[in-house]
C-alpha cells in the first residue's frame, strides 16, 4: 500500500494508519533529532513529541505542499530547536534535588545508543558539536535524513543555495578538525 494512501486513511481517523506511520518514521525522527542534539534522552523526548504532534494534527499535512518526510522534518527540527533553546537555561528537577527515582532508571544503553556511541568513538559527532547550529542541521538534514537541497531549503526556511551553501561550509569545517580521510565520503555525497 502506497504511503498517500496511508496518510489519507490516517486523516480520516484510522489508528492503524496512524500507528503504521508512527513506526515507519520512527528511527528515522530519532536519528534526525539525536544528529541534531547529540543526546539520547533528549532525542528520544524530542521524536516523541514531533510523530506525536504529527499524528496528532496530520489533518493539517497537504500531500501538494511538500512530502510527508519533509513535513515531519520541518517539525521535528523546529522541535530541536526548542529543545536547544530551553537547555540553554538548565534546570534541576525536583526528583534529582531530592534523589527521588534515581534508582529506578535503566542505564543499560539500547541498541539506537549502542550505535550512535561508535559514532562518537569515530570522531564525526564530536566534531559536529563544534559546529553552529544552521551548519550541524545541514549535515544532518542531508547525510542522516536524506533529504535533497530543495528539501534542506523548505525544512530550514533558506534558498536551495542557502542550503548548498550550509552544507559545503559545515564539510569543510569537519574537514580542517578530521581531516581530509576521514571526510572524503561527505565530499563526494555532495555531489549528488
Amino acid at each position: 500500500m502506497d504511503e498517500i494512501s496511508v496518510i489519507r486513511r490516517a486523516q480520516e481517523g484510522d489508528e492503524r494508519a496512524a500507528r503504521s506511520l508512527f513506526d515507519t518514521y520512527q528511527l528515522r525522527t530519532y536519528r534526525l533529532a539525536y544528529g541534531l542534539l547529540s543526546d539520547t534522552a533528549d532525542a528520544e523526548e524530542v521524536a516523541q513529541d514531533a510523530l506525536t504532534y504529527a499524528l496528532l494534527n496530520i489533518h493539517r499535512y497537504n500531500p501538494e505542499l511538500s512530502s510527508f518526510s519533509t513535513w515531519l522534518h520541518t517539525i521535528t527540527v523546529s522541535r530541536s530547536r526548542d529543545k536547544r533553546r530551553r537547555k540553554v537555561l538548565p534546570s534541576v528537577p525536583l526528583t534529582q534535588w531530592l534523589g527521588i527515582g534515581n534508582q529506578l532508571r535503566d542505564y543499560t544503553p539500547g541498541p539506537e545508543a549502542k550505535f550512535m556511541h561508535r559514532e562518537v568513538k569515530s570522531g564525526l559527532t564530536a566534531a559536529m558539536d563544534q559546529l553552529s547550529p544552521k551548519l550541524r542541521e545541514a549535515i544532518v538534514l542531508r547525510f542522516y535524513a536524506d533529504c535533497t537541497y530543495k528539501e534542506m531549503g523548505e525544512i530550514m526556511e533558506c534558498s536551495l543555495n542557502t542550503a548548498r551553501s550550509r552544507l559545503r561550509l559545515a564539510i569543510e569545517k569537519l574537514r580542517v578538525q578530521l581531516g581530509d580521510e576521514q571526510v572524503r565520503w561527505l565530499a563526494t555525497e555532495t555531489i549528488r
